[in-house]
């Protein structure tokens, strides 16, 4: 038996703020230097009162109208967030409440970030091969603009909110090969939201700024820009040659790499670093940011509109926990 992706939808909430409307708040940047550096125009915020799950559902709704899905159809949701509802129960029992899908599926949370796509699809490929279910919905939602401070320029320009939705089956348009798969809990405190969780369950009250001004806060969210910067270049092309040889293939075999969107700036160093041709190598990051768990799926969806996806395609996940992996889809 082998497992496919049959459809792939996102969803991205309608408020949206430009690079023109952050200068309002960090004058000291221009409109050029944000998108030259980081490649980001626009990113889609969610609204005070819509959270992952809603995200999430609105995802799956486009997914089953754009492919003809019946909800009764689903027989597993895997649903990736760091950013759920509540802390029980989990968001995906919510989730398959609300889109009416039968009482007799399977429903998970799992707990990832930029890995968490690529993980995604070995859990339903693990669902679907061992004859556990059928059709796996596999969503991803994410709303990091919660846990981001408002002086916060660095993050703030980076990140966006987004959802998106998958189905995985026994047919479909692309096959799922092998994974390579990683994990570094060494870098946990790197990218963090340190309190709200039951070992600091209190607010910690500790905002500082540095001589830039850039505020940091166990409140909210930290991320070490040079040590996620560092991590990644040593670790995604091991994860490249690991995915690679996973496959039996050449780095010449794959038609197109879909990597995570973290910003255009380290994207472009890790594409030249492992000797990506510019041709072979996608960007999706302009209009949405970095939306976690939901860039890869986004793009994925994006170059399939531009009819970009043939052959083998390599995805690479990467990013908090340290976590990483990367697998092959075949068309």
């Amino acid at each position: 038996m082998k497992a496919f992706i049959k459809g792939i939808s996102y969803y991205l909430p309608e408020q949206v703020v430009t690079n023109h409307e952050l200068l309002k708040d960090f004058p000291e940047w221009t409109e050029e230097k944000i998108a030259s550096k980081l490649g980001v125009v626009q990113r889609h915020i969610a609204d005070k009162e819509e959270l992952s799950s809603d995200l999430a559902i609105k995802a799956a709704h486009k997914l089953f109208e754009e492919y003809s899905i019946e909800p009764a159809e689903i027989d597993f949701v895997l649903f990736c967030t760091q950013s759920p509802d509540y802390f029980l129960p989990t968001s995906a029992c919510i989730i398959q409440d609300k889109l009416g899908i039968p009482t007799s599926v399977g429903a998970l949370d799992f707990n990832l970030g930029c890995s968490g796509f690529v993980y995604g699809l070995s859990l339903a490929k693990g669902l679907v091969m061992a004859g556990i279910a059928k059709n796996v919905l596999l969503l991803t939602a994410e709303t990091y603009s919660k846990y981001i401070h408002p002086k916060d320029k660095s993050n703030r320009a980076i990140f966006g909110d987004a959802a998106t939705a998958t189905l995985i089956t026994d047919n479909g348009f692309a096959e799922i090969l092998n994974f390579a798969l990683g994990t570094d809990g060494r870098g946990a405190n790197k990218l963090m939201v340190k309190t709200g969780g039951l070992r600091f369950p209190q607010p910690a009250n500790d905002l500082s700024f540095d001589e830039n001004g850039n505020p940091t806060s166990s409140d909210h969210l930290y991320m070490d820009g040079s040590e996620i910067f560092y991590f990644t270049l040593e670790m995604v092309p091991v994860l490249v040659e690991q995915t690679l040889r996973k496959n039996n293939l050449s780095a010449e075999e794959i038609n197109l790499y879909v990597f995570h969107q973290a910003n255009k700036y380290l994207l472009n160093f890790l594409r030249k670093k492992i000797r990506i041709p510019e041709d072979k190598f996608y960007y999706c990051i302009e209009n949405v940011g970095n939306t976690v768990s939901s860039t890869i799926p986004i793009a994925l969806k994006e170059a399939l509109n531009e009819k970009l996806l043939k052959g083998n395609i390599l995805l690479a996940g990467f990013g908090v926990g340290y976590s990483w992996g990367g697998t092959i889809i075949k068309m």
